[in-house]
């Protein structure tokens, strides 16, 4: 997960490194057993002396295999494919499970850290990062951040480390 150490430059070092939120797995899990439970259903229903038996059951194969791949595989892949790090460095984004997406702010272009949580968000210990930089992205805003106050002192910190000139963080 994250940046492998030949994406590092000299001297950089990963700080965190990091998923999602788990929070954004659950409706694909019960995606997961809702779909599971109704094709099991099905096949139970699908009485075995109907003259369309087997093609019944391999319909109903086929919908629970679709609806698997969109509600259950997909999510878990976009979740899985999701990693953010923070370096010495710099904050580095990838997204992606076919095409993948990667972007990378400078430590020493952020202006301003902040974070959002609300209340199920503050329970599970998760939050919106906001990240305002000098790049012509300006503010952006990461949702679903794991652990959201360690990583905002953590960014914070280095930040400040970049401002001051101390980007190894010594």
């Amino acid at each position: 997960m994250g940046l492998p150490d030949h994406y590092l430059t000299e001297g950089e070092r990963v700080v965190l490194s990091f998923h999602p939120h788990w929070k954004r797995l659950i409706l694909p899990v019960l995606a997961f057993v809702v779909v599971l439970a109704a094709a099991v259903a099905a096949f139970v229903l699908i009485p075995g002396d109907y003259e369309y038996a087997g093609l019944a059951r391999g319909a109903v194969a086929v919908v629970a295999f679709v609806a698997l791949v969109l509600w259950t595989l997909t999510p878990y892949l976009r979740w899985v494919t999701t990693s953010y790090t923070l370096t010495s460095h710099r904050f580095a984004i990838s997204v992606g499970v076919l095409n993948k997406s990667e972007d990378d702010i400078p430590l020493a272009k952020v202006s301003s850290v902040s974070s959002d949580q609300r209340f199920l968000e503050r329970i599970l210990g998760c939050g919106t990062l906001r990240v305002e930089s000098a790049s012509e992205k300006g503010d952006i805003d990461y949702r679903e951040i794991p652990q959201i106050q360690r990583v905002r002192h953590e960014l914070f910190r280095l930040v400040e480390d970049a401002a001051d000139g101390n980007i190894d963080g010594d």
